[in-house]
């Protein structure tokens, strides 16, 4: 009969370290910190400019306030100043420096303070959670903004029955222009749906966001994968109930990139690489003319006109107009455009409503920064895209081992970054708010740290590799 004997040939099993109260409530507060930076809309829309001012400012000074004492104790690890998104580095510093010649210093001071908050986040995150962590992360904010969508839509269209303004003001009496409305209750009528964060377009490519996460997350084999399915459906109808053209678009390229990354890791040489980069870049580039010559009938399909909606003839032309006022170092930096401010207050309307960007990211850094700042752009777009297309193909090697499985995990940055760049055609939030955070911090955690739950950077959580480092 088997029995325990005094001389094991192994330690006795213990259990895996557990996380710590303060960590528990870090990652909390990074995932309201997530929650704020994607529903900006919401936050702005509940509590007016002002409110939502304190707000990013309260957010900003709570990071510096944890982040310096932790970076300064070398907590949890040394600061990878080295390893800082230089690309990105550059552009935020010519963004500052623009105040000096800016057409617009007001909405320039005012809206670096926010491009510098949201940087500071998301270099704090990077410092301070894993690569599972974020992930977890993203899909906890994700989340939230998705039930809280669906619960203000459930909540307009059976107990308000009508739409409602921004701070939850009923309908007024008299004609209102739909687009003043923060949720119009289209959730049972078959009209497209603005969720929580009050904008159709934001909410679709929020959920799309939502949908690779999960989808990853899934793929990893995460704990309660049968919510993570259900959560992906609400995610999938919010895409479609939104009806956004860009949605689908980037849904579209995403869906090719997986595909080709995942025959990539397939491949068994080389050079059989090597003939996949030749048929997919040529199909590519094949597919994009054909859209070109076929773009009216295309938009039609999904009720848009050839021109976008306005954009080329309303909105473009005149942003060029103005960046050929100063093409080599622009006009002065405003990411978003201040509505009050004179420069650009009615300088273009919508329905009624000033514009706040160009709707083509490109555009609007060339607009404001000029030549250099579209190649500071370029160049942190295309060393994120470089990094996380390698970051996902290639296998986890840091020793002679070159059998290591790959991780479902190092597909999401690449996904993210092709949605970003897709999205940037048509919209300027790949530069700003949440965009920016992205690029950020994906540039700066893939540059930190390479490999998933390997290295000094990223001791996960689960194997029970916490720094021990006495204060």
């Amino acid at each position: 009969m088997a029995h325990y004997t005094k001389h094991p040939v192994a330690a006795p099993p213990t259990a895996p370290e557990r996380e710590s109260t303060g960590h528990l409530l870090l990652r909390g507060y990074i995932i309201l910190v997530l929650f704020a930076a994607f529903a900006h809309s919401a936050v702005y829309n509940l509590l007016g400019e002002i409110g939502a001012a304190i707000a990013l400012a309260a957010f900003l000074v709570a990071t510096l306030a944890i982040g310096i004492p932790m970076i300064a104790r070398g907590r949890p690890h040394a600061f990878a100043w080295r390893r800082l998104p230089w690309a990105a580095t550059g552009y935020t510093v010519l963004a500052l420096v623009s105040v000096a010649w800016s057409q617009w210093r007001g909405a320039t001071l005012i809206t670096w303070v926010l491009l510098a908050g949201v940087t500071v986040n998301a270099l704090f995150i990077v410092h301070v959670l894993t690569w599972h962590e974020i992930v977890r992360a993203l899909a906890s904010a994700f989340k939230w903004i998705l039930g809280l969508s669906l619960a203000v839509e459930l909540w307009v269209a059976l107990v308000v029955h009508e739409p409602i303004l921004p701070n939850f003001f009923v309908r007024p009496e008299g004609e209102i222009d739909a687009h003043w409305y923060w949720v119009r209750g289209n959730l049972f009528d078959g009209g497209r749906i603005q969720g929580i964060v009050g904008n159709s377009n934001l909410l679709a490519i929020i959920s799309l966001f939502a949908l690779l996460t999960f989808g990853i997350l899934f793929a990893a084999r995460a704990r309660w994968r049968t919510t993570l399915a259900l959560w992906a459906l609400l995610a999938a109808y919010f895409i479609l109930r939104a009806g956004s053209a860009t949605a689908y678009a980037c849904a579209a390229a995403a869906g090719l990139v997986l595909v080709v990354a995942l025959l990539m890791r397939r491949a068994p040489t080389p050079g059989a690489r090597t003939r996949l980069y030749v048929v997919f870049l040529g199909g590519g580039a094949l597919v994009a003319g054909l859209v070109w010559l076929l773009r009216e009938p295309l938009f039609a399909l999904v009720g848009r006109s050839a021109d976008l909606t306005g954009r080329s003839d309303k909105i473009w032309t005149k942003v060029l107009e103005r960046a050929a006022e100063h093409p080599v170092f622009g006009n002065g930096f405003s990411s978003p455009w201040v509505p009050f401010d004179p420069a650009f207050k009615g300088w273009i309307t919508d329905h009624h409503i000033t514009v706040f960007h160009a709707h083509n990211m490109w555009l609007d850094v060339l607009m404001q920064l000029g030549a250099l700042g579209v190649v500071l752009m370029a160049l942190a777009y295309l060393g994120l895209l470089w990094r996380s297309w390698f970051f996902a193909v290639d296998r986890p090697r840091w020793d002679l081992d070159a059998d290591r499985s790959y991780s479902p995990l190092t597909l999401l940055p690449s996904l993210f970054t092709v949605v970003l760049l897709v999205q940037g055609l048509t919209e300027s939030t790949p530069i700003m708010l949440w965009g920016w955070m992205l690029l950020v911090l994906l540039s700066f955690k893939i540059k930190a740290v390479p490999l998933v739950g390997v290295g000094e950077r990223e001791r996960v959580i689960e194997r029970g590799e916490r720094s021990r480092r006495v204060p």
